[in-house]
């Protein structure tokens, strides 16, 4: 894959923002096509239907690979019927960036009840499916800023869990998974030839010296040493509520956090309207906006493209440095 290929923007729920952000995504400056139902699209939006990725189209005009629906979006009304095809639409963008049709995806949101309610989705979200068309490979999510400096990025090892599900699945082999991806992320994706990962302890305080929690001292500080003695730049485990200022920031490219709010709540936060998501590990690029699918307000127009334009953006230097 090359930069000069073009991203695949993908629907999402057609009854949340998505379909109103993609016209406003032609501002990112970057070759993309839409991949969804032109008719969910917003009134008097100026698209054009293309064949393949790869064709042109007017400046200021969306280009749009159809894939039509059963049903009409009714914004904030999610409907199962168009459930199967907002599944389809992304099993589709995945064997377009494999096949080098594209140079990537950028995924807009899915509401994962409306599909599981329609289409009976087995997926705690994208992030898992994603791992599954690509062949059940490992992967982790991170979220990175792009309007704060010193850049904010973090990578949660358990992700859509509940809370008292988090001690069970935090282990040595899912932290040195996401480790040892993130560690291979930041020198292909993001250029960055000697990567600094910080490393959140699980508990308050990092669990002071086990006073507030044992697993930092059981077993994550003796990880984070194993993998020293490797090469890997790494500290912690760190206090989380200590990790995300500016100057802490400066210290590292990467944090690793035990769980997803521990890592959101920072990211969101510091850059809300900023903030790309990305999946790292997969064969192909994909990022998304740092939101969801905002059904109080859709259809109203009022939407912010800032991170859907990140995250094409995002798409595009990535594919390029692969």
């Amino acid at each position: 894959m090359t930069g000069t290929r073009p991203i695949i923007l993908t629907c999402g729920e057609p009854a949340g923002v998505g379909p109103e952000l993609a016209p406003k995504a032609l501002a990112a400056g970057v070759p993309f096509v839409f991949l969804g139902d032109p008719r969910h699209l917003p009134p008097g939006t100026r698209w054009a239907e293309v064949a393949t990725p790869a064709d042109r189209v007017e400046d200021g005009v969306l280009a749009v690979l159809r894939h039509d629906f059963p049903a009409p979006a009714v914004p904030g009304r999610p409907d199962p019927a168009n459930a199967a095809a907002v599944i389809e639409v992304i099993a589709r963008a995945v064997h377009l960036a494999q096949s080098g049709a594209a140079g990537g995806i950028c995924t807009l949101p899915i509401n994962k009840e409306a599909l599981k309610t329609g289409a009976g989705f087995p997926f705690p979200g994208h992030t898992e499916f994603l791992a599954h068309l690509a062949g059940d490979v490992p992967v982790v999510m991170m979220l990175a800023s792009t309007t704060v400096s010193p850049p904010c990025r973090v990578v949660p090892v358990t992700i859509h869990i509940a809370l008292s599900e988090v001690p069970r699945a935090l282990n040595p082999v899912a932290m040195e998974q996401a480790i040892r991806i993130t560690d291979a992320a930041l020198r292909r994706d993001f250029a960055i030839a000697a990567p600094r990962i910080a490393v959140a302890g699980l508990n308050p305080h990092a669990g002071e010296n086990g006073v507030m929690g044992t697993e930092e001292t059981a077993w994550i500080a003796p990880l984070l040493e194993h993998l020293r003695a490797e090469g890997l730049d790494l500290s912690g485990p760190l206090p989380a509520d200590t990790m995300f200022h500016a100057p802490a920031r400066a210290r590292y490219d990467a944090a690793i956090c035990a769980y997803h709010d521990q890592a959101l709540i920072p990211i969101k936060t510091l850059d809300f309207a900023g903030g790309v998501n990305f999946t790292l590990g997969l064969p192909f690029v994909r990022t998304s906006p740092d939101h969801g699918t905002a059904f109080d307000i859709a259809g109203r127009g009022i939407a912010d493209a800032g991170s859907v334009i990140a995250a094409l953006r995002m798409a595009h230097d990535m594919a390029g440095k692969r």
